[in-house]
């Protein structure tokens, strides 16, 4: 019984050998990427009370079709949420453009996506930024972030929905 074993596992390896040397074992390959991809990044990790920090959210098409509408949500994470010590507000939104920033519409957190302008083509990515205003009577040491939803949908009537994306932490500090 033994022996018929070691033939079997014997056998099971040199065809394993076979196959790799001859480049017909599966190949290892990256994931295509998603259709649509959301990335936030901010200019500062740190603010103060009474200071500002922008947000910028980047939506970038991987798909081979234009992407004619996007509905984006954006909301305080729940840790932020706990600390009603901070006070802070969106107080301003531009859109970046080959011409230069333009103000985009909507700044509150509903409906977003209006603000990444016209359509986005293939390969292309279009980057909104947010103001965040931290008010001067504001708690300090505690740390604000966002997260984000979207939905997108593209010339070829396909549609992608994503999140929760999540910006990177501002962290309020004492003077």
């Amino acid at each position: 019984m033994r022996r018929t074993q070691m033939r079997r596992m014997g056998l099971a390896s040199v065809f394993a050998l076979f196959l790799a040397v001859f480049g017909l074992a599966p190949a290892a390959h990256a994931a295509d990427p998603a259709p649509a991809e959301l990335t936030f990044s901010t200019d500062a990790a740190t603010t103060t009370p009474g200071g500002t920090v922008n947000l910028s959210m980047t939506m970038t098409n991987n798909q081979t079709y234009d992407i004619w509408f996007i509905y984006q949500t954006i909301d305080p994470t729940w840790l932020t949420t706990q600390r009603p010590d901070l006070k802070y507000s969106f107080t301003g939104c531009t859109l970046a453009t080959t011409g230069g920033s333009v103000p985009c519409s909507g700044t509150g957190p509903a409906n977003l996506g209006g603000n990444y302008g016209t359509t986005i083509p293939p390969g292309q990515s279009r980057t909104v930024t947010l103001t965040l205003q931290v008010a001067a009577d504001s708690g300090c040491n505690g740390n604000i972030a966002f997260y984000s939803y979207f939905y997108a949908e593209f010339s070829d009537s396909s549609n992608l929905s994503g999140g929760p994306v999540y910006t990177p932490e501002t962290r309020v500090l004492c003077a």
